[in-house]
């Protein structure tokens, strides 16, 4: 596995350890010098120590396959991502700036709806939102935020430009992970840690639960928090027991917490019922409370949306958040970010074709074989089509659900994302990456330095999704000199 970076590389796409004359950029000189100095035996035995650790570690992820639940190791390559401070510094910025009108459009929609009176958001995508709940019209959340965790997708473009793929608000996961690749490669790479200025990322479970206590019912330095989980075969499950293992706090299940007749919640202890001011909730909306949304769910329990409704306890994400957890809404940001802020937007969306809009949808319609289309609701890489690999059968059935229900698509030119050297065999490739950096909103906002690099594995995809077979690595922001 010797490394030759003037072999390396494809000039159709940026690379961003690598420029086009086959140099490192200068965040990565130093990781790549330090992997020249390596033998291929070592890179290979470092790989594969980190492997083991995986498993050791108990780092599992679960993909659901023809009915079964398949737990398989995490997906890891030890070559980093580098990102330098300066660079990052304005993705910073233009993250908290979307957090900030996500969170405003959000209570704008549950209160006056004033910005679908100035006619900057059309009503009738609110009247055919999916996640749009009636049961919280009027209801107003600790400090005004709706969305306190928040994880948006971003890709890097052929000119190693950041744009906005998605918003994530409902129960965004992924920053275990991210954690735990901090972790496996300072195995594998410790002494570069002692070299590198690298932002860290380990304090991100203070800054959760601080994020969680200031919207406490109660006033106190540490409020009950819990984290409520669907069960352990949910596929977020490690990530759920990870969170509250690092914060300290109980991880729950419906059945363990009760609605009390003064409208409180409690926690079923040994010792008896304990209030509960806080639940992180890794639970969809609809299935929170049998007494408000389906009466058939068993994950919930009876009575919490009564108990949030009073003020008794926090819920974060809070329900009918999700309401922004959408592709068709994502490409109104920018204009939420105007409209709300008088700014422009720090970060660009990816460009978008709406379907509702009947020219939109035709243009999409006559050009399927070169766009991406997905559905408004649906995560994981799942329900989209790629058009340039699309079979013509495949196109054609994605053109009889867009006139059926244009409301539901979106298109999207494919982007020509960005890649990173990545162990492949016994060679270093190049493959395509995303990021998923963690917003966190209370009292204070807070973003991940970084965040969850994902990799499309298989050579020339661009679908990064684990569940899809997409692999992971770690991300350094990496200051100057």
């Amino acid at each position: 596995m010797t490394i030759n970076w003037s072999e390396y590389g494809d000039k159709e796409f940026f690379d961003e350890l690598v420029d086009a004359r086959h140099r490192p950029r200068a965040p990565a000189r130093d990781l790549l010098r330090y992997l020249e100095s390596l033998s291929s035996e070592e890179i290979r035995e470092r790989q594969q120590a980190a492997e083991i650790a995986i498993v050791e570690m108990g780092i599992t992820f679960t993909v659901y396959s023809e009915g079964e639940n398949i737990d398989r190791a995490w997906p890891f390559d030890i070559i980093p991502r580098i990102i330098a401070a300066d660079t990052w510094d304005r993705v910073d910025a233009g993250l908290r700036q979307r957090m900030q009108a996500l969170n405003l459009f959000i209570a704008d929609i549950y209160g006056k709806q004033q910005v679908i009176k100035d006619k900057v958001f059309p009503e009738e995508l609110l009247a055919n939102s999916a996640n749009f709940r009636q049961e919280c019209v009027g209801i107003e959340p600790p400090l005004g935020v709706w969305a306190h965790i928040c994880g948006s997708d971003l890709i890097r473009d052929h000119k190693g430009e950041f744009l906005v793929l998605e918003d994530n608000l409902r129960v965004p996961s992924g920053v275990s992970y991210m954690m735990e690749n901090r972790v496996l490669t300072k195995r594998v790479f410790g002494e570069l840690f002692e070299d590198t200025s690298i932002r860290p990322i380990g304090d991100y479970p203070t800054k959760l639960f601080d994020t969680l206590a200031a919207i406490s019912p109660r006033p106190m330095d540490y409020p009950e928090v819990v984290v409520l989980t669907p069960g352990i075969y949910n596929s977020a499950y490690f990530e759920h027991s990870f969170l509250a293992q690092h914060m300290g706090a109980e991880l729950v299940e419906g059945q363990d917490l009760i609605v009390g007749d003064d409208d409180c919640v409690y926690m079923r202890t040994i010792r008896g019922p304990q209030r509960v001011d806080v639940i992180y909730r890794r639970i969809d909306d609809l299935f929170l409370d049998p007494d408000a949304f389906r009466k058939d769910s068993t994950l919930g329990v009876p009575g919490l949306m009564r108990a949030w409704r009073q003020g008794n306890v926090a819920l974060a994400n809070a329900p009918g958040a999700g309401v922004a957890d959408d592709k068709v809404v994502y490409a109104f940001v920018p204009d939420f970010i105007r409209y709300y802020l008088d700014q422009e937007p720090i970060l660009p969306n990816v460009p978008t074709y709406l379907c509702y809009r009947e020219e939109e949808m035709q243009h999409v319609l006559q050009n399927l074989d070169s766009l991406v289309v997905k559905p408004a609701n649906e995560s994981g890489g799942y329900g989209m089509l790629i058009g340039p690999t699309a079979t013509k059968k495949e196109r054609a059935e994605f053109a009889r659900r867009i006139k059926h229900e244009p409301r539901n698509y979106i298109a999207q030119p494919l982007i020509r994302l960005s890649t990173v050297p990545t162990i492949i065999g016994d060679a270093v490739e190049p493959r395509h990456v995303d990021l998923r950096p963690f917003i966190l909103q209370g009292d204070e906002m807070y973003v991940t330095p970084g965040g969850l690099t994902r990799v499309a594995l298989r050579k020339g995809s661009t679908v990064v999704n684990s569940s899809q077979g997409g692999g992971s690595k770690d991300t350094w922001i990496v200051e100057a000199g």
